[in-house]
C-alpha cells in the first residue's frame, strides 16, 4: 500500500477512534510521557536555558526517534503500517475530550453552577478559576477551544501529513513539553525557553491552517478574516493569536482582554472588539466549529500527503 493511502486510512481511522472512545482516562500513552518528561525535569533542571534545551532535546527527539523506529520497524507491511498510523493518530488527537471537557463547564454554567464550571475550568486550561466570574469562565473556555483545536487536532495532522508517523509524535511531543515547561513562571522562564521557541515553530503551520479553516467553516467567513487581519498581531502568542481572532470573527464574539494565568496577572489585547461578549451557548458554537475545522484539516492533509507523492514521482521521473 502506498505511503499517501496508509496515512489516509490510518488518520480517518485514529480520528474516528478519538471520535468514539476519546482519551482513555488511565494508561495514555501522551500521560507516560509527560511523567517521563518530569523525571527528565527533575535530573536536569537548572535556571539555564541550556539545560532547558537538553531537556527538549531529549524528550522531543527521544519520542521522535522511537517513532521512526516504529515506522521502519513496519516498513513493508501495509496492515501494520496502517494500524500505527491510526494508533498513532488516536494517541495524539484531543478534540473528542476537548469538546467534551468544554460543554461540562457550558453545562454547569447553563445549570447556574458557575461553582462546578471553575471546578472543571483546569481540565481544559491554565487560567486561574476563582478570579473568573461566569462570563469570564465562558470566554475562557471559548478560547481554550480555539487554541486548543490547533494544538490538540491540527497542528499534529498537518506534522503527520509532512512526516508520517513521527511527524504526528513529534508534534505531540513538543507541544506537550511546552505545557509542561515552556510558560514565564520564574522557574520556567529560561528552562523552559527552547520548548517554548519550539513549540512556537512547530505550530505555526497547524494554527494558520486552523484559521484559514474556521473562517470557512464558521458562519462569518468575512468577520472572521477581518478579525485575523486586524487583530492577531498583538496577541502575546504568535500561533494562538490568529487562531483566536479568526474564531471570535466566525464567531461573532469578543475575546481577549485582562486574565489571571499561573498566578499574574496579563492584559492582552481585545479580538473581534466589535463583536458581542461571549454567552453560555457560544460554547457549544465554538465546540462544533472546532469538530468541522478537525475534519476539514484531515482531508487537507491527506491531499496534502497525496501532493507530496505525486511531486516525488515526478521529480524521479524527470
Amino acid at each position: 500500500m502506498r505511503a499517501d493511502r496508509t496515512f489516509a486510512y490510518g488518520a480517518t481511522a485514529g480520528l474516528l477512534g478519538d471520535l468514539l472512545l476519546g482519551d482513555p482516562r488511565r494508561g495514555h500513552p501522551v500521560a507516560a510521557f509527560g511523567r517521563a518528561a518530569g523525571a527528565v525535569e527533575r535530573a536536569l533542571w537548572r535556571d539555564h536555558r541550556g539545560w532547558g534545551a537538553l531537556h527538549t532535546l531529549v524528550c522531543a527527539g527521544g519520542a521522535t526517534g522511537a517513532a521512526v523506529l516504529l515506522s521502519r520497524a513496519v516498513r513493508g507491511r501495509p496492515a501494520a503500517s496502517l494500524a500505527l498510523t491510526a494508533a498513532a493518530t488516536w494517541t495524539v488527537v484531543g478534540g473528542t475530550s476537548l469538546g467534551r471537557e468544554a460543554r461540562a463547564i457550558g453545562g454547569a454554567l447553563a445549570a447556574g453552577d458557575a461553582e462546578v464550571a471553575r471546578e472543571r475550568l483546569p481540565h481544559l486550561c491554565g487560567r486561574d478559576p476563582q478570579s473568573l466570574d461566569a462570563d469570564g469562565i465562558a470566554r475562557a473556555a471559548v478560547e481554550s477551544v480555539a487554541e486548543n483545536t490547533s494544538d490538540a487536532v491540527v497542528g499534529a495532522l498537518v506534522w503527520g501529513a509532512l512526516a508520517g508517523v513521527p511527524g504526528l509524535v513529534g508534534f505531540r511531543a513538543v507541544n506537550t513539553l511546552d505545557a509542561m515547561i515552556g510558560h514565564k513562571s520564574a522557574k520556567y522562564r529560561r528552562y523552559g525557553w527552547a520548548s517554548a521557541r519550539l513549540d512556537d515553530v512547530a505550530g505555526w503551520p497547524g494554527a494558520r491552517l486552523t484559521a484559514v479553516l474556521a473562517a470557512l467553516a464558521g458562519p462569518d467567513t468575512k468577520g472572521a478574516v477581518r478579525a485575523w487581519r486586524a487583530d492577531a498581531a498583538g496577541h502575546p502568542s504568535p500561533n494562538a493569536g490568529p487562531v483566536e481572532a479568526a474564531f471570535a470573527g466566525a464567531l461573532g464574539v469578543r475575546l481577549g482582554g485582562t486574565l489571571s494565568y499561573a498566578g499574574r496577572v496579563e492584559h492582552r489585547p481585545v479580538l473581534n472588539g466589535s463583536g458581542r461578549a461571549v454567552g453560555v451557548a457560544d460554547i457549544e458554537r465554538a465546540v462544533r466549529l472546532s469538530r468541522r475545522v478537525g475534519w476539514l484539516t484531515l482531508a487537507a492533509s491527506v491531499a496534502t500527503r497525496a501532493a507530496v507523492r505525486k511531486g516525488r514521482t515526478w521529480v524521479a521521473g524527470c
